[in-house]
């Protein structure tokens, strides 16, 4: 929290009235009593969440905090997960209340309480999907998405120092029983694995952040390295330039010129056939396509074009 010490804008707490959250809320509304408001969303997904909303909407009265919420549905569509769906709900609806009621618009920020034992799950299963250093380097302090700054000030506190802090003080909240569901990957983690890590490497918080650290300094040179590049290759990048690349800083230009271009992320799989193509593009008429994600990278005269895919009726391929 000493990183919002000094700040003379508007603060939102993004608050579910767990544990987390409210810690964060009432350190906030401490510090800035006359600048804070509070962000629940209500996802809609759990019988409890009038509860919920009802329990958030109390506490907030309580402190003499605002407190808005916003109706959201956070189903899952086909191909999509829940954990994901809510994920993508939750973030929309903070943006939009942080617009809605003057936080984005004065230079504000919307705070989020994950903590340490948040940060180590995340680092985890970015492992166990074989993620690159971009996924790897965790959840940032700080962040803007749709033109609002986020900030994650208790990323250095661990669920237990914030269970225990509130416990002694006689300060209730919301114990969501979905976080006792192993069918969730993440609640497995923090079950499961994490009292185990707690038991065999008693400083791991400490020492997984140091190494997210160094993680996002590899990652932000390696976007430093993309950009360089991707400025002598050109845009879109010219296939003849690429060739000239090794393979680690064609995947690396590659991949970061259809995020930033094009938003989407090619699978490993995808860049290794690509720079094969590449590769083995030697004369005028050789010809270079390959699915990724919802469009194709195509050979254009002498470049790389991403197209982007045409619905056409029914058609969603």
């Amino acid at each position: 929290m000493d990183a919002l010490a000094k700040v003379d804008v508007p603060l939102a707490v993004a608050y579910s009235g767990g544990a987390d959250s409210t810690a964060l809320l009432i350190e906030t509304a401490k510090q800035h009593p006359t600048r804070v408001m509070a962000f629940h969303v209500h996802h809609g997904l759990q019988a409890a969440a009038d509860d919920f909303a009802a329990h958030c909407q109390s506490f907030c009265d309580q402190l003499g905090v605002p407190l808005h919420i916003a109706y959201v549905n956070a189903a899952a569509v086909r191909g999509e997960s829940p954990e994901d769906a809510a994920r993508g709900a939750r973030y929309a609806a903070l943006i939009d209340m942080a617009w809605a009621h003057g936080v984005a618009n004065a230079g504000g920020k919307v705070l989020l309480a994950q903590h340490a034992d948040d940060q180590v799950e995340t680092v985890l299963l970015a492992l166990s999907r074989g993620a690159g250093l971009g996924g790897l380097s965790a959840m940032p302090a700080q962040f803007v998405r749709g033109g609002v700054q986020f900030e994650r000030p208790m990323l250095h506190r661990s669920a237990v120092d914030i269970r225990v802090k509130l416990k002694e003080q006689g300060i209730r909240f919301i114990e969501d029983p979905t976080n006792l569901d192993k069918a969730f990957t993440r609640n497995k983690l923090r079950l499961d694995v994490l009292p185990a890590l707690q038991e065999a490497i008693p400083q791991y918080r400490e020492t997984f952040a140091r190494s997210v650290s160094h993680i996002a300094q590899a990652n932000d040179l390696l976007t430093d390295l993309a950009k360089i590049d991707l400025a002598l290759l050109g845009t879109p990048p010219r296939i003849q330039a690429l060739q000239g690349l090794s393979n680690a800083r064609q995947a690396n230009s590659l991949r970061f010129w259809l995020k930033s271009e094009h938003q989407v992320m090619p699978s490993t799989a995808q860049l290794s056939e690509l720079i094969k193509q590449i590769a083995a593009c030697q004369t005028n008429g050789h010809h270079i396509e390959l699915k990724v994600a919802s469009g194709r990278v195509m050979r254009s005269h002498a470049s790389l074009v991403f197209v982007a895919a045409r619905l056409r009726g029914n058609d969603k391929s």
